[in-house]
């Protein structure tokens, strides 16, 4: 299955392939050959490529990739709850479900695919998700690739219930760095965060930007929808915009923390930082036939 971009841009294209364990991929191109790679299994993106064909997203050497595991890097999708919570499994069930690539997709607006290789991706709950999650919904996810490279993620989850539900959600981006005592993060000054080494407890953030000497684990409250990573070494810059997801969360697990974690290079953690446009605080609440959406765009400046 191949699909094309617009007249002309004939060689924006996306391709269905399988993994080892026989689990399809999608890859996405554009014209300049910058590429996405995007695996039915959490409906998770694993990589996104440069033009130059650099990789951008931290993937471990000890990922899992068979289901029901979680796939440890790239963008895994935490849905319906961010954290550990109740009898739901760590970051919810769906970045361990096997999508489907959705045949009928509402319309987007024209932004949302113009000139653009994309796929649209669909999660409903089998009859074992009700047994521990009792909401029927339709999870849409768009991923798309634009001509200039940047990364789209639209989620739309609908109620398709009897009665109202609420759930908190996160696009987990593992952003691949070059040494994590080399980046700073901007967009989070005088922010409040629940810290999440503290037992939840709520700070103000005093720095003009955030840098790592130790782990990070924190949730920022209402902010912007601009956050930029600024990576010396590599002189590039990753700029994360969002809407419709007010938080952002940040973590780094540090060094004891890799060790003790059996998906992730004792090292590893020098190679890679998240920070996720999230909606953790307040959780949505949707309303039978309601609908929300949650959008982010991740884009990458190099800097000379």
């Amino acid at each position: 299955m191949k699909h094309t971009g617009g007249a002309s841009d004939q060689r924006a294209a996306v391709e269905v392939t399988k993994d080892k364990n026989g689990i399809d991929q999608v890859v996405l191109r554009n014209p300049h050959g910058a590429s996405a790679r995007v695996s039915l299994h959490g409906g998770q993106v694993l990589s996104w490529r440069t033009e130059r064909g650099e990789e951008l997203l931290f993937t471990s050497s000890k990922a899992i990739f068979k289901p029901p595991a979680a796939v440890r890097g790239g963008i895994p999708i935490c849905f319906p709850q961010f954290g550990n919570r109740g009898t739901l499994e760590q970051h919810g069930f769906a970045r361990n479900k096997i999508w489907v690539i959705d045949e009928n997709p509402p319309p987007l607006n024209r932004n949302d695919s113009n000139g653009k290789a994309y796929i649209d991706l669909l999660l409903k709950p089998s009859e074992e998700d009700l047994k521990i999650w009792p909401h029927s919904f339709e999870f849409r996810l768009r991923v798309s690739l634009a001509a200039d490279g940047n990364l789209t993620m639209i989620s739309r989850i609908r109620n398709i219930n009897g009665k109202q539900f609420s759930f908190s959600f996160a696009y987990h981006t593992y952003f691949s760095i070059s040494d994590i005592s080399e980046v700073r993060i901007e967009g989070l000054e005088t922010l409040d965060y629940l810290d999440n080494l503290c037992h939840k407890e709520r700070f103000t953030e005093q720095g003009d930007a955030l840098t790592f000497e130790s782990e990070v684990d924190r949730f920022y409250l209402s902010s912007s929808d601009v956050i930029a990573v600024f990576d010396h070494e590599k002189k590039r810059t990753f700029v994360i915009q969002k809407e419709g997801l007010p938080d952002v969360v940040v973590w780094n697990p540090w060094e004891k923390k890799s060790k003790a974690m059996v998906d992730i290079g004792d090292e590893e953690y020098k190679h890679m930082l998240c920070v996720d446009g999230a909606a953790i605080e307040k959780p949505i609440t949707l309303r039978p036939g309601e609908e929300w959406t949650g959008r982010v765009e991740l884009s990458v400046v190099l800097s000379s």
